[in-house]
């Protein structure tokens, strides 16, 4: 028995080790560390710019560098479909797929995700990693011969970066370098199923083992494979069903089911796994109208900020626009940002609309709030012939963004109208007008005949930030400015660049157009109290206060100027004058309550006739601001009149009704009422006056009408003031 118990359990232990050493010797090749069961996520949005590659190669330095020697980490590249018309150029996709195989990384397995249309130069980093996994609607394109020629130096790269993995199979790679190339699959009498080029297929066929051809790809075209396609190749290993990637949830669930599929418990993104130590970052917030004044301020924060070891600008942009020119200007420099500045990083809370919106365009990444605003009508008018003349300009920042120009153009020009573009043999998407799709062409019939031409893009009345994701203008959705900063690799959100707390409390109130509003109302009806109280006390300095407040928040939000203060110190001024020097409705009056109307609306918007239908709305708003400023000057008066008098401690400040007979009475030179009734004789002629005696007094008196002779005697009949009424006595 003890033998046969030995044997037994000998038994076991050999079926158990041989069942077991697969996954062990998977497990060592890998070299996967169990217990660290966290992938990292990296996104990339072709196409392939230096500053993007950079990136991308930075945070794989600091993941291959934080990993311990014994062990392995999973790292997945997210190559998502771009919008751009911008194509990634050989020579960073080669020093990028160069890297992914260098031995710097071998403590990483570095695995590519794929969703959505992948083109041209883009697909050489994926013959790079270790494992390739797709979406359903991934597609790999390659280049026909109709774009740019592909020489033997080129070619051999890409063989030579396949081979080194040996992920894709060299005709596979043939097809998708060489537009001449032919590409068949085949099904042999052995049930096999080759991928063979035009070369490879004669002998096949001579060899009598053919079945069935399959042409993939016809010499010229550019050779289109499908995610389907790849899977049957075993190029890639797994397909995975994916929705929208423009939303956050459903991005999670991606994360997830490749974190279930890749063995890891959970993948998360570059920002929030490591590295975060080395992005030392400032904010800016551009609050308000774009200004040569506020441009100015907002370029000399950040220029002070170059200095110390900031390597990342975090702008926020809630602004309607208002100045072309320097939002060109701000949107050149945020899309090249010059060391040790590595990225500028944007985010929407509210609205970046009208010129505001290259500005935000122009940092990458850019996240809008889920109710942002990006686009439509904005403070500034822009004119289709400036657009023309910036169009190098906008070219500059598609191409440093990987953001489309067509779409960038139709943001800022309104009547521009866009229409999306379908490549006919590649199905590369390009957004464009239909004189811009042609405009480059040696051939425009030949290029027009090679889009098919889609849905008109609407932008004139701006995006919704679901939709400006969906066209590439924005890089993702975020809730916060914690959110933004930690999708940027920041520990937290950092310091502003200046400091100025007073300002920017005082910008944030300015963008409260009801405290705007309250502090105009209370400034003309303490003006009016002023008024009917003369003297420099309460009510003036009040008025003062909120006037300066008025002007103050108008100023740092961009819109007021010296020359609205100047017209609205006039108009006070000639109130006034109207008031105290020179009493009456004339014309200081009137001119007085223009200019302060005038002032009180060139303050609220940066423009003087409306263009489009937000500066209509703006005139509105702020013409109705300065009726609701007269109105508290009418409401000050009445105040005054029926309220003030009769309140505990303000009733100081009014000036009493006057005594009418008080006056009167103040204003006699004599009293006669105790004549009345008395007689007396004439001592001149009465015609009708003359002078009496009457008692022991002689006054003027005048006769009820009648002449009276002298020495006649009178009755005082009347006395009205110094007037003394007689009648002849019978």
């Amino acid at each position: 028995m003890g033998v046969v118990r030995r044997t037994i359990v000998i038994a076991v232990w050999i079926i158990g080790a041989i069942g077991l050493s697969p996954a062990v010797s998977a497990q060592n090749r890998d070299g996967i560390d169990p217990s660290a069961g966290q992938g990292v996520w990296i996104d990339i949005a072709p196409p392939l710019s230096r500053e993007l590659v950079d990136d991308v190669l930075a945070g794989l330095d600091q993941l291959a560098q934080s990993t311990p020697g014994d062990s392995r980490r999973t790292v997945v590249l997210a190559f998502r479909e771009s919008a751009s018309d911008v194509q990634t150029e050989f020579e960073e996709a080669l020093r990028l797929a160069r890297r992914i195989n260098s031995p710097d990384y071998r403590r990483l397995r570095i695995v590519a995700f794929v969703d959505g249309r992948i083109t041209r130069h883009t697909v050489l980093p994926l013959a790079a990693v270790e494992r390739l996994m797709l979406s359903n609607n991934a597609v790999l394109v390659g280049f026909d011969s109709k774009q740019e020629s592909i020489d033997e130096t080129v070619q051999a790269a890409y063989q030579a970066i396949a081979k080194r993995r040996g992920l894709f199979p060299e005709s596979l790679v043939s097809a998708l370098v060489d537009p001449d190339a032919e590409l068949v699959r085949l099904t042999t009498s052995d049930g096999g199923r080759p991928l063979v080029t035009a070369d490879e297929l004669q002998s096949m066929r001579q060899s009598g083992d053919v079945i069935e051809e399959d042409i993939w790809k016809a010499s010229g075209e550019a050779l289109s494979v499908s995610a389907v396609q790849l899977r049957d190749l075993r190029v890639a290993t797994d397909v995975i069903a994916t929705g929208r990637r423009d939303d956050e949830t459903t991005a999670q669930k991606i994360r997830e089911s490749l974190a279930a599929r890749l063995d890891l418990s959970q993948l998360r993104p570059l920002a929030t796994d490591v590295g975060t130590s080395d992005r030392r970052g400032v904010l800016l917030e551009m609050i308000g109208s774009v200004t040569t004044a506020k441009s100015q301020r907002w370029q000399s924060n950040l220029n002070a900020t170059l200095s110390g070891d900031v390597n990342t600008w975090l702008v926020s942009v809630d602004s309607d626009g208002g100045s072309f020119g320097e939002s060109m200007g701000l949107a050149g420099w945020f899309a090249s940002p010059t060391p040790p500045l590595q990225r500028v990083v944007g985010f929407v809370p509210g609205r970046a609309i009208g010129d505001a919106s290259i500005i935000a365009t122009a940092c990458k990444p850019l996240y809008l709030s889920p109710d942002a605003k990006l686009g439509g009508p904005g403070a500034d008018s822009i004119q289709p012939e400036q657009v023309v003349d910036q169009r190098e300009l906008i070219e500059l920042i598609a191409r440093r963004t990987n953001r489309s120009a067509g779409l960038l153009m139709g943001l800022l020009d309104r009547q521009r109208q866009v229409f999306r573009y379908i490549n006919k043999s590649t199905g590369r998407v390009r957004y464009a007008t239909p004189q811009q799709l042609v405009e480059d062409a040696d051939d425009p019939d030949l290029e027009r005949d090679r889009w098919r031409q889609g849905e008109a893009i609407d932008l004139s009345a701006g995006l919704t930030a679901e939709q400006a994701v969906q066209l590439g203008l924005a890089d993702g959705i975020a809730s916060s400015l914690d959110q933004v900063a930690a999708q940027a690799g920041l520990p937290a959100v950092p310091a502003p660049a200046a400091d100025r707390g007073i300002v920017r409390a005082v910008e944030s109130i300015g963008r409260r157009q009801g405290l705007a509003f309250l502090a105009l109302m209370i400034g003309f009806m303490m003006l009016s109290t002023e008024m009917s109280a003369p003297g420099l006390g309460i009510p003036g300095f009040v008025s003062m206060i909120c006037f300066g407040f008025f002007f103050w928040v108008q100023y740092l939000n961009g819109t007021a100027e010296w020359l609205e203060l100047l017209a609205l110190v006039l108009g006070l001024v000639c109130i006034a004058i109207e008031f105290f020097v020179v009493p009456g409705l004339g014309i200081f009056g009137i001119g007085g309550l223009l200019l302060t109307m005038l002032a009180v609306v060139l303050m609220s918007q940066t423009f003087v006739v409306p263009r489009n239908v937000y500066q209509v709305e703006v005139l509105t708003r702020s013409v109705w601001m300065a009726l609701g400023g007269l109105a508290s000057t009418m409401a000050g008066f009445a105040l005054i009149r029926y309220f003030m008098p009769h309140l505990p401690v303000l009733n100081t400040l009014v000036m009493e009704q006057p005594d009418a007979q008080l006056i009167d009475q103040q204003e006699r030179l004599a009293h006669f009422e105790d004549l009345l009734g008395q007689t007396g004789t004439t001592m001149t002629p009465l015609r009708p006056s003359g002078k009496a005696r009457i008692g022991e007094r002689v006054v003027a008196v005048v006769s009820d009408g009648q002449a009276v002779e002298r020495g006649a005697t009178v009755r005082v009949i009347k006395v009205l003031g110094n007037r003394i009424v007689v009648e002849e006595a019978t």
